[in-house]
């Protein structure tokens, strides 16, 4: 089974970094934070690219 990516809304800073590296997966929601809209769009090493650019590590696998 695939790993799930999440995004924690609490610790977001809106930096959409996620979404630029990763848009398949990432987008910003109405909320104005970063969230996964199609968890298995990319390969799992594009997500992992993504959480390790996020400046805070709000994004973990489920």
């Amino acid at each position: 089974m695939p790993r799930i990516p999440v995004v924690d809304k609490e610790a977001c800073i809106s930096c959409e970094v996620c979404t630029h590296i990763c848009p398949e997966v990432f987008e910003m929601q109405a909320d104005g934070k970063s969230g996964v809209h199609n968890p298995a769009g990319a390969p799992e090493e594009k997500i992992e690219e993504a959480m390790d650019n996020c400046p805070v590590a709000c994004i973990h696998w489920a």
